[in-house]
């Protein structure tokens, strides 16, 4: 397992978008170097955690539980096949283009080591949004993307450090619970009754989906 390529982006102005100034950063390239990688802060405050890479709209990307957007390069490979197009690393806002790792069946809670200093754990899903779909101009994006649920996972922070291209990743702890990326992602987008089934990966999940499974549990039980 290793990573394929780190890919930041620069603020860009776009007619898709529902940020403020009219700017994205989901436009993400990779880069040579190393990288460093930080928690950013808050939810609505922190931005990216890989230096350099902009995030435009903090009312939904962004923050600690947001830091790093991993997506793999075979299914990128597996839509290249169902576009008809090729797709390059960082095409789908990935910060981190990953070699033999199944991120979207990684385990909330799981945690990477990348190269020798960075260490990652896995929050949640990502779910789809009119940038995206604006970004990749392809007709119904939102929902086929929500339809395959192949989804990539966003990672906190564990321990900072530098990260570059090639790196390995090591995944050094695996949580028992069995709630991957993409059941989180079905979960709070398609499939609510699974919601309380989040509650086994506790605090490692993402802030906003631990409240939604908490509420979904008292208000119709578990």
């Amino acid at each position: 397992m290793k990573l394929l390529s780190v890919n930041l982006g620069r603020p860009q102005p776009v007619s898709y978008t529902d940020q403020a100034e009219g700017v994205t950063g989901i436009d993400k390239r990779p880069v040579d170097g190393p990288v460093r990688v930080t928690a950013p802060g808050p939810s609505g405050v922190g931005g990216s955690g890989l230096a350099g890479d902009a995030v435009c709209e903090l009312r939904y990307h962004g923050g600690d539980d947001q830091a790093v957007y991993a997506f793999a390069r075979a299914d990128l490979d597996e839509w290249e096949r169902e576009l008809g197009r090729p797709l390059a690393n960082g095409q789908f806002g990935e910060n981190l283009t990953t070699d033999g790792l199944d991120v979207s069946g990684a385990l909330i809670g799981e945690r990477w080591r990348i190269g020798s200093e960075v260490v990652l754990e896995v929050t949640s899903g990502r779910v789809p949004c009119r940038t995206f779909q604006g970004h990749m101009d392809e007709r119904g994006w939102v929902r086929r993307f929500t339809r395959k649920g192949a989804t990539g996972a966003y990672l906190r922070v564990i321990e900072p450090g530098e990260i570059r291209t090639g790196d390995p990743i090591r995944i050094v702890y695996r949580p028992e619970h069995g709630v991957t990326a993409a059941m989180e992602f079905r979960a709070t987008t398609t499939e609510h009754e699974l919601l309380p089934r989040l509650l086994a990966a506790e605090t490692a999940l993402r802030a906003r989906s631990l409240a939604k499974a908490r509420k979904y549990v008292q208000q119709n039980g578990s």
